[in-house]
């Protein structure tokens, strides 16, 4: 079974209310211990009042230990107290309760204080002599009245905060339940939206604390909501535009099985595999779209621009000369620039499959590379038809191709390079071009520091 999630409001009340009452009994002792030792003090000073009183008095009428009766009205206090009167070692005078023997063995030539056990109970014993007359004087007084009187004063005193703190236990939860009432609203809000519900949660009384809490959730909400809209978007475009190519191919396949002649045929299996190709190169770049989507641009290292262009020229050689076009590379000097090589040689080899593509038979295609102070700038050019400058204000879009260009293509060359042009922090450019008549297209970025200087 798993276990039960700690309350907040647990947390913060449980340390509040054991602190709180740490400090009541840390309080309490001390007002004990203070109270009692100014008690004992007080109580000390009475006994050595009484007997200095006793010892003030005249003997001659007692003869022999004689018993003084309580004042009266004393009654119930008379065995708190008692005394015994010594005239030369003879017992003169005692208290009703005192025992005969001495109370306190005498010798000692000052007066002091000693706590004695007396009959089965502590008492507080005081002795002080009198040299000159032979007189000794004892007075006691039992413990347990002391601790009664420190009781009574202390009743007054205690009883306030043993009252205020289960007051105080309840202030503290009541105050600490208000504060958590934040939490548990937004909680509850949470808790009550709908699965697909991406809106962003708006509490205006929200404490500054929780803002940050509900900024996060707000902006998670409206990238799972910009996710969605895209994957959305993708899957229907990207529908859409297979239905194209895979009708072609049953359309073709239908007519080679319906052909009659050889050449017919042939000519429909031909397309048919044509159709394969342009189809296998819309889901590579379908795929490619939708991983720099889900994941976008990691592992980025330090690279060469120059050497990725020219093995980048040296895989679309072929399909250029296929064309009889004129393809070249132009670069000075290396070009250290900070990237993902794979995706770096993607965005790369769609630029320039575009201008091969999309120029004519025997036409130009020229890459120029150049490193300027801190940044590079890569100038592919063609001397194809180029594009209208309203094409041209579309160039990007998903699935966008200039109308009766007559080249095959889906219209995602230009998406992709941008999604991982704009990561690596490279600007991509197209215009028509002064040089070669057609299309220049530019892409430029900044240099690692170390190549730059």
């Amino acid at each position: 079974m798993q276990d039960r999630p700690a309350s907040l409001q647990g947390q913060l009340i449980r340390p509040v209310l054991a602190v709180v009452s740490l400090i009541w009994l840390v309080a309490a002792g001390a007002v004990w211990f203070d109270a009692r030792h100014e008690l004992d003090e007080l109580l000390d000073a009475r006994l050595a009042q009484a007997a200095s009183l006793l010892l003030i008095q005249k003997f001659g009428d007692f003869d022999g230990d004689d018993i003084a009766p309580p004042p009266a009205g004393t009654e119930q206090y008379a065995t708190a107290l008692m005394f015994q009167v010594y005239q030369s070692g003879r017992l003169m005078l005692k208290s009703a309760d005192a025992p005969s023997r001495p109370m306190m063995a005498g010798g000692a030539p000052a007066a002091q204080y000693a706590t004695l056990s007396l009959a089965g109970a502590s008492w507080r014993v005081y002795r002080a002599p009198d040299r000159t007359r032979a007189l000794e004087v004892i007075v006691a007084e039992r413990l347990d009245a002391r601790r009664e009187v420190l009781w009574a004063v202390l009743r007054s005193s205690l009883w306030p905060l043993a009252v205020a703190l289960p007051l105080l236990a309840a202030a503290t939860w009541w105050v600490v339940r208000r504060g958590t009432a934040p939490l548990r609203a937004l909680s509850r809000a949470i808790m009550s939206r709908q699965p697909h519900a991406l809106e962003p949660i708006a509490d205006p009384g929200i404490p500054r604390e929780l803002q940050p809490l509900l900024r996060s959730m707000n902006g998670l909400f409206q990238r799972i909501a910009t996710l969605l809209d895209s994957e959305r978007r993708f899957t229907a475009d990207a529908a859409h535009e297979l239905r194209t190519p895979i009708a072609a191919i049953r359309m073709q396949a239908q007519v080679a099985a319906a052909a009659a002649e050889p050449a017919a045929r042939q000519h429909a299996l031909g397309a048919t595999i044509d159709g394969c190709d342009r189809a296998t190169r819309l889901v590579e770049q379908l795929l490619t779209l939708a991983r720099l989507e889900a994941n976008g641009v990691t592992d980025q290292r330090c690279l060469d621009l120059r050497q990725l262009l020219r093995q980048v020229v040296a895989e679309l050689a072929p399909q250029s000369a296929a064309k009889q076009q004129e393809l070249s590379f132009d670069a000075d000097r290396a070009c250290l620039v900070q990237g993902n090589e794979l995706l770096l040689a993607i965005l790369c080899r769609n630029l320039i499959d575009n201008a091969i593509r999309y120029s004519p038979v025997k036409a130009s295609v020229a890459l120029r590379l150049r490193c300027d102070k801190d940044r590079f700038r890569l100038t592919i050019e063609d001397s194809g038809p180029g594009m209208a400058a309203a094409d041209l204000l579309r160039v990007g879009e998903r699935f966008f191709r200039v109308a009766g260009s007559g080249a095959s293509g889906s219209g995602l060359g230009w998406s992709i390079a941008r999604r991982i042009a704009a990561p690596h922090g490279f600007a991509l450019c197209a215009e028509p071009s002064a040089r070669l008549g057609g299309l220049a297209v530019g892409l430029s970025g900044p240099l690692l520091k170390q190549a730059a200087g």
